[in-house]
């Protein structure tokens, strides 16, 4: 066990998970009712403030909060406990099990993130019974539903409907922190920045006839191949954002000049990681569905290809439609934007990245710190478009899982947590309170 690891709150978070597990909610229908009100029981009793708060009854939102001894900055902990569905039978153990095995802790949100739920409520509780108060500012701990459908019913409904009870100076939630080594160093990635979303639908046009003479019409599946091809080739050129030049700059790699030179050298010190890294220096395309003709012997008039693209943060449709015309060109083609949703991100320096900086140096002398980005999206979003002073980080400090070993498990069969990571995590919680809020 770590020395900075207190074989106590290592347990308490290792129960909590398993208990989080075991609670079904998978979303839809989410049911999250049962878990809410047990974890709103446990922080009531601790002397938190608790609201349980709900777009639809059994679903709701759990608020609680530690008020300090003096006004200073509101510090929220953040995560969702709806997960994605699992398939019993694809699983070595039963994915509601919560069962400890191999060290670990087995179950559908063991990763994503039932575990950092356990880390930060066990920490605060930790605090709490200890008889723990700010010495300035508050303590919050929000625990929302329906994340993985996109937080209509958590993190938005309650920031539009309750801002005054979840608004926030600082949060941390998930989407970084495992690490990773790279050139003879351990690193802790820090999300400081989500890509934008816009998905588009290309429609190509053609004239309808009887399959069985090929020629007769002209078939638009047949147009959809260049397009494809043209995506299956290369990727819009890279976009230079503070984000990007931070995230290189923190591997070390020169990002003074060509980011596509930057990423080759990074390919050659690591090519999985310069994988993982790429789609974050630019706008990705990724077909995922295609349709044409509705029967089988009718050559389609038309089809229509739906394109998954993320754009960085800050970045907005004009942007996008330059780096998806450089792909598919100006012709051949119809486009329309399906969905349009801008990146977020945070400042890279902040007190609360000084915290984060600081207790890693701490417990992981020689390990470094580098600020990352998602190329998806979690409730960070959310809270910094209600709140654009709030500072977000998504962090959740791994030691001993690392990246490679995290990701082919999210939302896949096996899900799981080294215990040892529940107590390391459960500990940068309960410090990083004391840190920011006084001890």
């Amino acid at each position: 066990m770590d020395a900075t690891v207190s074989a106590e709150l290592q347990q308490e978070t290792t129960e909590l998970l398993q208990r989080l597990i075991r609670c079904n909610t998978v979303n839809p229908p989410g049911n999250e009712r049962v878990l809410q009100e047990g974890l709103a029981a446990d922080l009531r009793a601790a002397g938190f403030e608790v609201d349980l708060l709900a777009a639809v009854p059994e679903r709701p939102n759990l608020v609680a909060r530690l008020r300090g001894r003096a006004d200073g900055p509101v510090l929220c902990l953040l995560s969702h406990v709806d997960t994605v569905l699992a398939t019993a039978s694809d699983w070595t153990h039963d994915p509601w099990s919560g069962d400890l095995a191999d060290g670990c802790v087995w179950g559908r949100g063991a990763l994503d993130m039932k575990s950092q739920t356990a880390a930060e409520v066990a920490a605060a509780l930790s605090l709490a019974r200890a008889g723990w108060r700010p010495a300035q500012g508050d303590l919050l701990v929000v625990v929302v539903v329906d994340e993985e459908v996109g937080g209509e019913l958590g993190a938005m409904w309650i920031c539009e409907h309750h801002p005054a009870k979840v608004r926030c100076d600082y949060l941390l939630n998930e989407g970084g922190g495992t690490h990773f080594t790279y050139d003879g160093a351990r690193h802790y990635g820090v999300c400081i920045a989500e890509k934008g979303v816009f998905r588009f639908r290309v429609t190509t046009d053609g004239v309808a006839g009887h399959a069985s003479i090929p020629k007769i019409g002209v078939n638009a599946l047949l147009k959809m191949a260049p397009l494809l091809a043209r995506m299956a080739e290369r990727q819009p050129q890279f976009d230079r954002t503070d984000e990007t030049i931070a995230l290189l700059e923190g591997l070390g790699v020169a990002s003074d000049g060509d980011l596509a030179t930057a990423l080759e050298q990074l390919r050659t010190r690591d090519a999985g990681l310069a994988m993982l890294v790429e789609p974050l220096l630019g706008v990705t395309l990724a077909p995922t569905r295609i349709s044409a003709s509705a029967k089988i012997n009718v050559i389609p008039a038309s089809a229509e290809l739906r394109v998954d693209c993320r754009v960085p943060p800050g970045l907005g449709e004009e942007h996008a439609l330059k780096r998806i015309r450089e792909v598919l060109g100006e012709d051949g083609y119809r486009l329309e934007f399906t969905e349009r949703v801008i990146g977020n991100g945070s400042p890279v320096r902040s007190p609360l990245m000084d915290a984060i900086e600081g207790w890693i140096a701490a417990n992981d002398p020689g390990a470094r710190i580098v600020p990352t980005m998602l190329p998806g999206f979690t409730d960070s979003r959310t809270f910094r478009s209600a709140f654009p002073e709030c500072v977000a980080y998504g962090f959740f400090p791994h030691r001993h899982m690392n990246l490679h070993e995290t990701m082919p498990l999210i939302h896949a069969a096996d899900e799981r947590i080294d215990v040892r990571d529940l107590g390391y995590g459960a500990s940068f919680f309960r410090d990083v309170c004391k840190e920011l809020l006084g001890a």
